[in-house]
């Protein structure tokens, strides 16, 4: 397949970069970061879009989970991201029970923007309702469907989702509600891999999996998995790129060749 480089003409990637970066066949990497050091080492080795992750409460706070984030770590931690990038778009996470109503994902979302810098938030769930509000005060949200890390009381553990005839065709439904909402993107997390191939046939958007298989539009890992670094086991869907490469520049740089390359995700780090 012929790759076409997206390259933003004024700075920073957007959403109109991605969804180009869709049309031509070009996938789009995706990695975390909490920091301006590592902001800035990966947006330099050419991650399209850095997520500043609730999951921060994990790895670098040293939670069990990520329901202990809040509104102000996350708005100082996307600060200091949007402070050190030059080219990738920076998504930024709403973190549990910020958004349970429309007024509050909006008030939260403009601190996130207006404060922080953020060029997208993420929302778990299929919250359409909050999503079609904040589409409509002009603010790009990001999906995220499968495994929601904020519902891990109710979920009980974290394990695959959509195994079933009748979650697989939920979700699908629920991926529909969300595009007609007015999603720019969606995050499809600890999914069947013929589950994402389904959904990648219905939606236009770009679909980024972690854990989704190899039918998405980009992939998405935890930096401090991909550097082996982080606190517990690493995910069966990540992958420890220091363990060839030897270098945080390298391992970074290893990852955004792979995705691009379509090299990475292979079978094994599909369910």
């Amino acid at each position: 397949m012929t790759l076409y480089p997206v390259t933003a003409q004024e700075g920073l990637l957007s959403v109109l970069d991605l969804n180009r970066m869709k049309l031509h066949g070009e996938k789009i990497v995706c990695l975390t970061a909490y920091d301006a050091s590592f902001g800035q080492l990966i947006d330099e080795a050419g991650v399209d879009i850095i997520l500043v992750g609730d999951s921060l409460g994990m790895v670098v706070q040293g939670d069990d989970n990520t329901l202990a984030v809040t509104m102000d770590d996350m708005v100082y931690h996307t600060r200091c991201v949007v402070k050190a990038s030059k080219r990738a778009l920076v998504l930024a996470d709403l973190p549990f029970m910020s958004c349970a109503t429309a007024s509050m994902a909006l008030h939260n979302s403009a601190r996130l923007v207006r404060e922080s810098g953020a060029q997208m938030v993420k929302l778990e769930g299929p919250k359409v309702d909050v999503v079609s509000a904040l589409v409509a005060e002009g603010i790009p949200v990001c999906g995220h469907l499968g495994l929601l890390p904020q519902s891990i009381n109710q979920l009980g553990r974290y394990v695959v989702q959509g195994k079933s005839a009748i979650a697989a065709d939920k979700i699908i439904e629920d991926a529909i509600a969300l595009e007609r909402a007015g999603i720019s993107l969606l995050v499809l997390e600890c999914i069947p891999s013929a589950l994402t191939e389904r959904i990648s046939q219905v939606l236009s958007i770009p679909i980024i999996g972690i854990g989704a298989g190899r039918h998405c539009d980009g992939q998405v890992l935890v930096l401090y998995d991909i550097l082996d670094i982080s606190i517990g086991r690493r995910p069966r869907f990540s992958k420890n790129y220091m363990a060839e490469t030897g270098t945080i520049q390298a391992a970074v740089g290893a990852f955004v060749k792979a995705v691009k390359a379509q090299e990475f995700p292979l079978a094994e780090h599909g369910f």
